[in-house]
């Protein structure tokens, strides 16, 4: 649990617009600071399944909010992540380049397709004009 003087600190720090307690750039941030004690907690404390459970849960939500960040505003996306030394959103950013790369590809030879069909239909109605 996250002491109210390093709570706020972060707060502070990743806050969006005055008022801001709740976006999204905050809870990760708040995420990543847990996430940080409990991973020290259990290098301490190896058998301690339940901290262990709790930070699965974290990693876990900090990965949707994440995902969802990277969907609706990726400038800040990469911003947090940069800031917060994610790993795992240097490799949500390749994921979606690896996509998008994908899609292009898909979509070049579809054309490519769409193109050699016509040119095959032109070639077989020049014939029967011929005959």
């Amino acid at each position: 649990m996250l002491d109210k003087k390093v709570k706020q600190r972060i707060i502070n720090k990743y806050k969006t617009h005055e008022n801001d307690t709740g976006s999204s750039q905050v809870q990760i941030a708040l995420l990543t600071e847990e996430i940080k004690q409990l991973s020290e907690h259990l290098s301490q404390h190896k058998q301690d399944h339940s901290s262990r459970r709790g930070l699965l849960r974290k990693v876990n939500e900090r990965r949707k909010l994440l995902k969802y960040l990277q969907k609706e505003d990726e400038e800040s996306f990469k911003d947090i992540s940069g800031k917060l030394k994610l790993k795992i959103g240097k490799k949500m950013i390749e994921e979606e380049e690896e996509k998008k790369r994908r899609e292009e590809e898909d979509l070049a030879a579809a054309r490519q397709k769409a193109e050699e069909n016509e040119e095959s239909e032109e070639d077989s109605t020049e014939t029967k004009e011929e005959e």
